[in-house]
């Protein structure tokens, strides 16, 4: 019985040993196939990241390449490549016998650099401080926050004014209205060119350079009033959407009442000027104000909602820093 006892027992202890040692070798196969599927993942997220720094600069290409075809119709006026249309005017209309004015309230070259420079240096004040003090992170591939918020503000900014400009533009070379001074620029008279009172004159030559003439033919819309009310109501809204100091109630509507009347004496200075008629500049007054509108509330992320930051590779989205959804607050 001792030696049957001895015999089952050790009988029963092989297998026992057996299995042991097969379940350590399917657990060594199971840790070596976990090593080498981490090793696969790790591989496979190092090319997932190269591949995302690749396309950084397609990205950017693409946003510059936005921008430049929203400004095509602004530089083709500009440039003088496209002459505007050439419209007549019935003789005896008071509307275009105004005096020519060589000095301008507000010349181009003050409108394009307080526009731009006051809200650019506002919103790249307003961006950095946000960055430096709110703790603001962004999911754009690039990588500075100070960068991304700045390319991504200013972005969206600059592609209105190119919209804006763009429609202006093409506005004016299409239309062909012309300006209050015409005839004065012209440098003829009702009576010069004998023309019938209330007959349709579709074409005259004029005594003046062709420089001067062609932008005699420039009257609608007003870019100065289009301009103006862009730039300074995009700056309005910059200023609801970050401006959140509550200490003075009154103070940020005050600043938006100030850069408001300052779009609006701009265009009425072009009335003035003798440069617009009033509908040219109520005109421009409305395309500006709706350009800043869609640009402020459906490109930029001025007034879209705060998430969480999230800043791990795999949720780092390959979008533009133009897209509304790069600033995680």
């Amino acid at each position: 019985m001792q030696k049957f006892n001895s015999t089952g027992t050790h009988g029963t202890t092989l297998p026992r040993d057996a299995e042991l040692q097969l379940r350590l070798a399917d657990v060594g196969g199971a840790g070596d196939g976990m090593e080498n599927g981490g090793g696969k993942h790790f591989l496979s997220q190092s090319e997932e990241e190269s591949s995302f720094c690749t396309k950084r600069k397609m990205l950017v290409g693409l946003d510059v390449i936005c921008l430049c075809v929203a400004s095509i119709p602004f530089f083709a006026c500009e440039l003088k490549a496209v002459t505007p249309y050439q419209r007549g005017f019935f003789c005896g209309d008071s509307s275009i016998t105004y005096p020519y004015k060589p000095r301008e309230a507000i010349p181009d070259v003050l409108l394009i650099a307080g526009g731009i420079a006051i809200t650019g240096l506002t919103i790249a004040l307003g961006e950095c401080y946000r960055v430096r003090y709110r703790g603001v992170h962004s999911r754009a591939f690039v990588r500075n926050c100070y960068v991304s918020c700045l390319y991504k503000e200013l972005g969206s900014f600059l592609f209105g004014c190119c919209v804006g400009q763009s429609l202006t533009n093409m506005a004016k070379l299409s239309v062909g209205r012309l300006r209050p001074n015409f005839l004065d620029v012209c440098n003829i008279t009702y009576a010069s060119i004998n023309c019938t009172l209330g007959s349709y004159v579709p074409k005259v030559s004029c005594q003046q350079p062709d420089d001067m003439v062609v932008e005699a033919r420039k009257s609608f819309f007003s870019g100065h009033a289009s301009f103006a009310m862009y730039t300074m109501l995009y700056l309005a809204f910059y200023l609801q959407a970050r401006l959140s100091w509550r200490g003075a109630r009154l103070l940020r509507p005050l600043i938006q009442f100030l850069l408001v009347m300052i779009a609006i004496y701009t265009g009425l200075s072009r009335i003035s000027d003798y440069r617009h008629h009033p509908t040219d500049v109520l005109t421009g007054f409305i395309q500006g104000g709706l350009t800043a509108y869609w640009v402020a509330f459906y490109i930029s992320s001025m007034f879209k909602p705060c998430a969480g930051p999230d800043l791990s590779p795999t949720s780092m989205s390959l979008e533009s820093p133009l897209s509304s959804q790069q600033t995680v607050c």
